[in-house]
């Protein structure tokens, strides 16, 4: 090895939940680093151009999540265009553009990011790649990363994996989850006379959406399915299930085969030519929503909005419909087989089903990563392990950075 560092939290993955996880953990005082294998912060939400911050209310005018959530959505627009709805307490059964929510520009929150993680006295390890865990015994004690300084082992006393891939946890041994994904592109376009109203991008530029969605629709015809070598059986079929090397290259291709036919067929229609519609960004990350999670000491599953959990850290709104909100349980941040010094956090922490589409998006990866964050640091303090944290000192000190824990706490 080239080098050994020591901390007190490394966290995995600089998307929402890895920020938050590792603001939390600062600010408790850790010596924190972050880990990023890319150069810019946020993840999905920006490097891979997934721009609306889903909202933090059930749409009846309950807000049910707060603290680091609450904090970044404000981060989000202090530097680019995007309102919050005013009258968003006001919503009886709000759509979802009307509730306490916001589109952002993707370049202007990473500068957000960058500045609130530095002010936080955060240790940014850019372009760096996780490539195996050390594991002594029962317990989690090293990431082996390597960046252009070489190979290290990156030591800590806790680690927090939220790298949306659950990558440290899988090198663990860890048992994870696994779902299907469906064959999608997000990417920002030029197109000349385009209505971007709501959408914050400006004149003339909007967001491209190609492939398919949950349900199996495509927004594609069967000839641009044929030219992109795909057929409409397998978008509704969501091929992409797991990771590997192979199947990242596979989807990214795809996804990127169907945006180029989106953009032959508009020119074939003679309505727009190269210079009136085109490709302005595109993402830089594979848009796999659900990859891996932890096989948590409990996974949280569909049809469990609404119930109580008696080790709650925190509330979820389901960003699709107004009304249903959901306890998350302390338990789905660290793995079923109680492996020391580790916790997870956004997409990697456990839930399978549907369930997963609402722990898998920003207002669940900034909530569960400021709990994983505040996990860590106490879990030091305490000289336990996490799956042994007192859970009424972890929920006295969560109700004291402003976070209700139970339905009943918000009025619900």
């Amino acid at each position: 090895m080239d080098f050994e560092v020591n901390y007190d939290v490394a966290v995995i993955g600089g998307g929402i939940a890895g920020v938050a996880a590792a603001l939390q953990a600062a600010r408790s005082g850790k010596k924190t680093v972050l880990v990023e294998k890319t150069i810019l912060l946020g993840g999905l939400a920006t490097s891979g151009l997934v721009y609306i911050y889903l909202p933090l209310c059930d749409g009846n005018g309950h807000q049910v999540t707060f603290g680091i959530c609450e904090e970044l959505i404000r981060k989000s627009i202090q530097y680019g265009p995007g309102d919050i709805p005013e009258t968003w307490k006001q919503g009886k059964n709000a759509r979802e553009e009307e509730r306490f929510r916001c589109i952002f520009s993707p370049a202007a929150f990473m500068l957000a990011l960058d500045e609130v993680v530095q002010n936080a006295g955060i240790d940014i390890w850019f372009d760096t790649l996780v490539c195996d865990a050390v594991v002594e015994g029962t317990r989690l004690t090293g990431a082996v990363v390597e960046n252009e300084s070489g190979r290290g082992i990156l030591h800590a006393k806790r680690f927090v994996d939220a790298s949306g891939s659950s990558i440290l946890a899988r090198r663990a041994g860890v048992p994870c989850l696994e779902a299907d994904n469906y064959l999608s592109i997000w990417a920002i376009e030029y197109r000349k006379d385009a209505n971007a109203e709501g959408q914050n991008l400006g004149k003339n530029v909007a967001v491209c959406a190609c492939g398919a969605w949950a349900n199996g629709e495509t927004s594609m015809s069967d000839r641009e399915l044929q030219r992109a070598g795909l057929t409409r059986e397998q978008l509704r079929s969501a091929p992409y299930r797991g990771i590997s090397g192979r199947k990242v290259s596979e989807f990214v291709l795809h996804t990127r085969n169907c945006l180029r036919e989106h953009f032959l067929t508009a020119y074939e229609s003679g309505k727009y030519d190269r210079k009136s519609n085109y490709a302005l960004k595109l993402p830089v990350m594979p848009q796999f929503r659900k990859i891996s999670c932890i096989q948590g000491e409990y996974v949280l599953r569909d049809n469990e909005h609404a119930t109580f959990f008696e080790d709650s850290v925190g509330l979820l709104a389901d960003w699709r419909k107004p009304g249903f909100v959901w306890e998350v349980p302390y338990r789905t941040l660290y793995p079923a087989n109680r492996l020391g010094g580790l916790l997870a956090a956004g997409r990697c922490s456990a839930a399978a089903g549907d369930a997963w589409e609402v722990t898998r998006v920003i207002p669940s990866a900034a909530m569960t990563g400021q709990v994983a964050g505040l996990a860590a640091a106490l879990s030091i303090d305490e000289r336990v392990e996490p799956p042994d944290l007192n859970v009424a000192h972890l929920q006295k000190e969560l109700r004291g950075l402003g976070f209700p824990l139970h339905l009943a706490d918000v009025g619900l």
